[in-house]
């Protein structure tokens, strides 16, 4: 198996194996077409530690008439608010809405990222320098498109969801065909929310033994712990959905993650990041330290007098590890006291003849 590459976003970060996870608050159209509440999400986003917040890039062209006309009214009116076209419609942003978010973001210190859905859409996010473009699941088919961002030479977070294993090595051909180099690749379940045994997170060491790229998790799920999983099995990227009220109509704030949710992923991601680790077995200064006090030393059972053997039922094992060690005893039955020795002393090597 080749060895996993790094990836470099065009802004400097590294991602990759050898590296903390970067975090990513998806608002998508949690901003509802408000611009306050845009800027808000940024806000709390970049105070619960995110690295980015990512936003979608589409308009009503997405789209087709027939599929308009069939979804005229809804009975979910929490994520609903009217007719599939009146919620593109609000939730889309103008590229003024998408400069004015790019440079909030750039004012609080957070990357912005959006998802393209067209080569215009490309354009649109290239001009605003992301340091990556992030594909949606649902264009990992979509070879035209994929080659247009290849041709871009940025960056790319590909979403695999719904995508066979073929299907994912063809996206990756087509994105390194027309000049992708930094290629990061996105576990996913395209279900609101899944269920955890349809997640598969073991999927993720699989793509990263086909493909020898890093590998990330983008989740659906409800609460933390499938994406601190997803750290743990070493993910690279966490991609959340982000709101700040989980009752607000729209499509995506009922699974998403709250402020107080996506700061326990942030902080618990570094933690579990920082715990993994090396593969190599090493005892460090603390511990070292600690076996001093923990592990145990020969001390003698009852008194010997000069000259006698020693014999094992004349020794005993006591804290502190600073002497002759348990696993030395070998070494000293049959040996003899140099000196009168009283109960309990703590034999040393000098002790004995």
């Amino acid at each position: 198996m080749e060895t996993v590459t790094s990836a470099h976003l065009a802004n400097g970060r590294v991602l990759g194996p050898d590296e903390p996870p970067y975090l990513i608050a998806e608002i998508g159209a949690n901003h509802n077409g408000d611009m306050d509440l845009c800027r808000r999400l940024i806000d709390e986003a970049k105070a619960a530690g995110a690295d980015a917040v990512k936003f979608q890039s589409w308009s009503s062209s997405l789209i087709s008439e027939a599929e308009y006309a069939r979804h005229t009214s809804y009975s979910d009116t929490r994520k609903h608010f009217g007719s599939l076209r009146e919620m593109v419609e609000r939730y889309q942003l103008s590229p003024d809405q998408h400069e004015e978010a790019a440079a909030h973001c750039r004012t609080v210190g957070v990357d912005f990222l959006s998802t393209p859905f067209s080569a215009a859409e490309v354009d649109l996010v290239l001009a605003l320098d992301v340091p990556a473009i992030k594909v949606a699941s649902m264009d990992v088919v979509h070879l035209p498109l994929l080659e247009y961002i290849g041709h871009t030479g940025r960056p790319v977070l590909l979403s695999t969801g719904m995508a066979t294993i073929a299907e994912v090595g063809r996206a990756i051909d087509a994105l390194r065909a027309a000049g992708t180099r930094d290629l990061v690749l996105l576990h996913c379940v395209s279900i609101y929310p899944p269920e955890p045994d349809t997640i598969n997170l073991r999927n993720m060491a699989g793509l990263r033994a086909a493909f020898a790229l890093p590998v990330g998790f983008s989740d659906h799920t409800i609460g933390v712990a499938v994406p601190l999983a997803a750290v743990a099995l070493g993910a690279c990227v966490i991609e959340k959905h982000f709101t700040l009220d989980k009752d607000l109509e729209g499509w995506d704030h009922a699974i998403s993650a709250d402020p107080a949710e996506l700061a326990a992923i942030a902080a618990g991601g570094r933690t579990v990041w920082a715990a993994l680790g090396t593969t190599e077995r090493t005892v460090g200064e603390a511990e070292l330290a600690k076996r001093r006090q923990f592990r145990r030393r020969v001390v003698l059972r009852r008194a010997l007098a000069a000259g006698r053997q020693v014999s094992f039922d004349d020794l005993d094992f006591k804290r502190p590890g600073t002497g002759i060690g348990a696993d030395e005893t070998g070494y000293v039955v049959g040996r003899r006291a140099a000196r009168d020795l009283p109960a309990e002393h703590e034999l040393e090597w000098g002790d004995l003849a």
